[in-house]
């Protein structure tokens, strides 16, 4: 389920329902004074709060027990797990010398091997490491074990790269997998 006003609500902040004096004056209004609709806008409130706390286990919880609004906290998880620049740009270095570096690793079965490109591609995408089509499919291509050398060979003369999806070219190394069995 997506709920757009819970996001919206946390992204603006917390609220404070407010109402203006005869003389302009702008003071906290009065619960017994709310409308439906400024109670509509706390329950957003506290349901964005509440949304993200039960979504952390408790240990984590624990560390952001100071936190009383759905911005703040918010705000903190994103400092705490993906930091600052120094710190995304670090991941995404770090990121990058583990795509270059990645290979075939011995005894490992296939299915583990596109598990952890899998995973290392995504943790890139998610982290803002934009990667081509091509590289990708090359990458990978080139990791697998020196068995595969005629596998890879076809393949790169017979499909285009450029145009590829990742899960394109997985499937054809599993169907090149299971014919070469």
């Amino acid at each position: 389920m997506k709920d757009f006003k819970i996001w919206r609500s946390i992204l603006r902040g917390p609220i404070c329902i407010t109402t203006t004096l005869e003389d302009g004056t702008i003071i906290d209004k009065q619960v017994e004074n709310y409308t439906d609709d400024d109670f509509e806008r706390v329950e957003e409130q506290d349901k964005a709060f509440a949304t993200l706390t039960m979504a952390l286990s408790p240990e984590i919880a624990q560390g952001f027990r100071e936190y009383t609004s759905a911005k703040a906290l918010w705000e903190a998880m994103i400092e705490v797990y993906e930091g600052n620049k120094d710190m995304k740009q670090s991941r995404q270095d770090m990121l990058r010398q583990q795509f270059n570096m990645f290979n075939y690793v011995l005894g490992e079965s296939l299915q583990n091997q596109l598990q952890r490109f899998i995973t290392l591609t995504t943790e890139m995408s998610s982290s803002g490491v934009m990667v081509t089509k091509s590289k990708i499919n090359k990458k990978l291509l080139n990791s697998l074990p020196k068995s595969w050398d005629m596998n890879v060979s076809v393949i790169k003369k017979t499909k285009d790269l450029n145009r590829l999806g990742l899960a394109e070219t997985m499937a054809i190394i599993k169907a090149c997998g299971l014919d070469d069995k």
